[in-house]
């Protein structure tokens, strides 16, 4: 990998160092009040109750890096309501009921759940020190199964059929994907039978690109690019040349959306920081993640998306958590203990995306 997935995951190991004394705040996360009428019941070791829902608009679609698994959480009670993958950091499995590593997952129609098989490089979980090689973006049902597949289990490449580390998946309006290959640093277009009908990702010149993370489609038919390891967004046309880019101040660009304001949201991870900027790239908002005292020093979020009511939705990705705050900075939802790794109730481990099903702002909704 390179400098900013190496960068990242080095961080893991001082959050591993102090995990267990990190247990002591855990009474800092507020848990939400079931209301008055939810009633609950017991299937198995997982409690449920009538508000709990699979792919009810409001809960949360979480990718838990580490622990090999995505999972939907009901916001009012924070059961897990589905989950797909193994959810245990030492199993290396990439394959037809697994995905190892995962960096983004999104719900499109039909309840269907697209996500990236990004797998973890050498060193980067203490849990699995030799990593374990993915490449695959998927597409499951609600019942685990895989129904479309782009990429071959544990095989890297850039030919037909091939991906290397694809960190980022999106299905556009025409039904077709758009995935960010890192590893090969393009961006490419994918049809429903594999094929590659679109791609950008030069190797020279100033519209090369360096680790890129994400790449979201724009009303005006441009791709908004986080070109992470060139610390800048950058916007392309069809014809891949470059018509907006900003790049002043920034280190470490995970993620970028583009409002309906025409402000663009920016995950500046190298400072520990979402910030919202304005057509003159002046900064009209930004939001720290590693200020409190629980806190990684440098957590690297790696995603954050403004919602429908003006919220923001935050995968804080070594705080191990994923929180939503207000206009105002105030925390109001948080699921996973502040620097507290784990995969029991209310625990993560390094979570890299967390999007509120049904809500779209910024981002480009599937067909």
């Amino acid at each position: 990998m390179t400098i900013s997935k190496n960068t990242r995951y080095k961080q893991r190991f001082k959050i591993t160092l102090t995990a267990s004394l990190c247990v002591l705040f855990l009474v800092l996360t507020t848990t939400l009040c079931l209301p008055a009428n939810a009633s609950s019941t017991s299937t198995g070791n997982i409690q449920t109750t009538s508000t709990d829902a699979f792919n009810k608009h409001g809960n949360l679609l979480i990718t838990d890096q580490f622990n090999n698994r995505v999972i939907e959480v009901s916001p009012l009670t924070k059961h897990i309501v589905w989950s797909f993958g193994s959810g245990d950091p030492t199993l290396c499995n990439p394959g037809p009921s697994s995905v190892i590593g995962t960096n983004d997952a999104e719900r499109i129609d039909g309840g269907f759940t697209l996500i990236a098989g990004t797998g973890i490089p050498s060193g980067a979980s203490s849990f699995m020190p030799n990593g374990c090689v993915d490449n695959r973006v998927i597409v499951v049902n609600d019942e685990g199964k895989i129904v479309w597949q782009y990429g071959r289990a544990g095989v890297t490449g850039s030919g037909p059929n091939m991906l290397n580390v694809p960190v980022f998946a999106i299905q556009l309006p025409n039904h077709h994907f758009l995935i960010t290959d890192q590893g090969n640093n393009r961006i490419i277009e994918v049809n429903q039978t594999k094929q590659v009908v679109w791609s950008y990702g030069p190797t020279s010149g100033p519209g090369a690109l360096n680790n890129p993370n994400s790449a979201e489609l724009l009303t005006n038919g441009h791709i908004l690019i986080a070109d992470e390891n060139n610390n800048r967004a950058i916007e392309i046309n069809h014809d891949g040349k470059i018509v907006w880019q900003v790049s002043n101040g920034l280190q470490t660009v995970a993620f970028a959306s583009r409002l309906q304001n025409g402000d663009t949201l920016i995950v500046d991870s190298g400072h520990s920081r979402i910030l919202e900027i304005n057509s003159d790239k002046k900064v009209v908002f930004q939001y720290f993640t590693n200020t409190s005292p629980q806190s990684n020093s440098s957590p690297l979020p790696s995603n954050a998306v403004k919602l429908e009511n003006g919220n923001i939705s935050i995968a804080d990705q070594f705080n191990n958590r994923v929180i939503i705050i207000d206009q105002n900075k105030h925390i109001v939802f948080q699921y996973g203990m502040t620097n507290v790794i784990g995969n029991g109730t209310n625990q993560l481990d390094a979570p890299y995306t967390g999007y509120v099903i049904g809500d779209y702002t910024g981002q480009t909704p599937p067909p």
